[in-house]
């Protein structure tokens, strides 16, 4: 039986597609394009001179990555977090996140990039920077993937965007102290390294609770009691 290989197939380059995704990515994140604005397959087209097929397939991975929202086959809109969307965001990366750190701490094992990613956090934090949220998922992708699960840095890669979107809008307003992050960064490593598995998740736990509260306060929620809790990794105050 022959296949109908006389009808004409439109075939998108996919290489145009992942350039016009990750622009647009890009300008969600730094603001350019702002929290509920619409966008088109014809503004697609339009800004980047490419066919309706084009911005349509990008519009639709832009949809499938939670970067942008359609509702009721209406135009799609970019992504607005509210508290309970960032709650539910942080809580999924410590439920991952902290499995990981206790399987890392059993084998003693500790990624050099993580290591890296860390010490250029506190070389921008020297400059007066507050622009860290680059390092700062390095950080924690660099444990999630030395784990050497494949599906499991997929799984944690599918939330890098959102979660990446939660620290623009977090450190954009300067809430999460540098200080801090690179503290409790060092200390899990050091956690890890000893192989203290729980106590390395407990301070993972800390470590993203505080951010989770922060930004649900930033965003228009009640910031719960772990946002005001100071920082086991820095030594306690000591009175005059």
């Amino acid at each position: 039986m022959r296949l109908g290989w006389g009808l004409v197939r439109n075939i998108v380059v996919t290489s145009v597609i992942d350039a016009v995704v990750e622009d647009l990515k890009e300008q969600v994140l730094s603001r350019e394009l702002a929290p509920n604005a619409a966008l088109t397959e014809a503004e697609v087209a339009a800004r980047y001179d490419v066919a309706r097929a084009t911005a349509k397939a990008a519009i639709e991975r832009l949809v499938a990555e939670k970067v942008l929202v359609r509702r009721n086959h209406k135009t799609a809109r970019v992504v607005q977090l509210g508290p309970i969307d960032v709650r539910d965001i942080y809580n999924t990366r410590i439920y991952l996140e902290s499995e990981v750190l206790r399987r890392l701490a059993a084998r003693r094992d500790v990624p050099e990039a993580a290591r890296a990613a860390n010490a250029e956090i506190a070389a921008l934090w020297q400059q007066g920077s507050w622009n860290i949220v680059g390092p700062d998922m390095r950080f924690h992708s660099a444990l999630i993937d030395s784990l050497g699960s494949d599906r499991t840095s997929s799984a944690y890669a599918s939330l890098a965007f959102e979660v990446k979107l939660c620290m623009a809008q977090l450190q954009g307003s300067q809430r999460l102290s540098p200080q801090i992050i690179v503290a409790e960064h060092a200390k899990i490593l050091d956690l890890i390294t000893s192989g203290e598995a729980e106590a390395s998740a407990s301070l993972l736990d800390e470590h993203l609770a505080r951010a989770r509260e922060l930004l649900a306060g930033a965003l228009g929620g009640e910031p719960g009691p772990e946002a005001f809790l100071p920082s086991s990794a820095l030594p306690a105050p000591t009175s005059a």
